[in-house]
């Protein structure tokens, strides 16, 4: 007898799609599951979208990035102890996808800004950039990120806003990533790639393993320290590996069960068009083709990263020389 095995199309350089814990510790989950939404728990299988299920005719895709430029401190004029910052610069834009036409960009825009739990901290004005100023809650490497982070979620909200109010279309928004601080956007989906928790009990999970390209799981209500109706999708994958192409999708707790399964449904038709494929991309198909050309895109207009790390080092030789 020989003993079969499968590898993950997901390239191993990113780290792994699913956490291998999150497969050992299905029982470990300490979410509140409503696991009836949509269909009664014990009578989940794989769902593929009816024939009046509707495509979305536009979809619009929003993401960010972020980079950091510098680790900074910044000093305090009455002789205390300097605190740590980051000067960081972050982008966010929105590609419009209409079936059958190539993508296009929609919207994008470029911060830049230094992050510190100091009340002295002030806007840093070099020769390549200014940094604006924002406060973080505390000093730790984590809360800055944090505070980076938050920055990039809240100029996707404001980009996506914003070109919605202009446009007037009827689209379906999908977010990179959790739906957390999103979650009020009309037709708004988050989109997870990769998996460190699992939420499902074993005998739901396995539903997930069973999934064919374009299917999904019913839908469910997840509670954590914030809640969201949530469901898995598979995209096309060569692979038969477990959770291969397997994306976790998230909408507004607050929906309606009718309008949260058309929306689940619409997500599951458009999906697969979107998908990347494994030639182009090492984290395909769940890093879909409209993210990875604009996380490319927005990277190149981040600028030059050393050109920037002079210009804040120049900027600080400067200003500690006595006037």
């Amino acid at each position: 007898m020989t003993t079969g095995f499968t590898v993950d199309p997901w390239d191993p350089g990113y780290g792994a799609a699913i956490d291998d814990e999150a497969l050992t510790e299905l029982e470990s989950s300490s979410a509140q599951l409503d696991l009836d939404i949509e269909v009664p728990a014990a009578t989940w299988a794989p769902i593929t979208p009816g024939p009046g299920a509707e495509r979305p005719g536009v979809v619009l895709i929003a993401d960010g990035v972020r980079r950091i430029d510098a680790r900074v401190w910044m000093n305090d004029p009455d002789g205390g102890m300097p605190s740590p910052g980051i000067a960081a610069s972050y982008a966010a834009g929105i590609v419009r996808c209409v079936p059958g036409e190539s993508a296009t960009l929609a919207a994008s825009e470029i911060h830049r800004s230094v992050f510190s739990a100091s009340a002295h901290a002030t806007d840093i004005a070099t020769s390549a950039a200014t940094y604006r100023a924002h406060r973080a809650a505390d000093a730790s490497a984590e809360e800055l990120s944090l505070a980076l982070q938050r920055r990039v979620t809240q100029l996707e909200v404001d980009l996506a806003l914003r070109y919605r109010d202009e446009t007037g279309e009827d689209d379906l928004l999908l977010v990179d990533g959790p739906l957390r601080g999103r979650s009020h956007l009309p037709r708004t989906v988050g989109y997870i790639k990769t998996h460190q928790t699992a939420y499902l009990p074993p005998a739901q999970a396995a539903v997930v393993s069973k999934l064919g390209a374009g299917q999904r799981t019913p839908i469910f209500l997840v509670g954590t320290s914030w809640r969201r109706h949530a469901w898995y999708v598979r995209l096309p994958v060569r692979s038969t590996a477990p959770w291969a192409g397997i994306v976790r999708c998230e909408a507004d707790p607050e929906l309606f069960s009718d309008e949260v399964i058309a929306l689940a449904d619409a997500v599951t038709l458009v999906l697969p068009s979107l998908a990347g494929v494994d030639y182009k991309d090492p984290r395909a198909p769940q890093n879909l083709v409209p993210i990875g050309g604009l996380e490319r895109l927005l990277r190149h207009r981040l600028g030059a990263s050393r050109l920037l790390y002079r210009s804040l080092r120049v900027a600080a030789a400067r200003q500690a020389v006595p006037v």
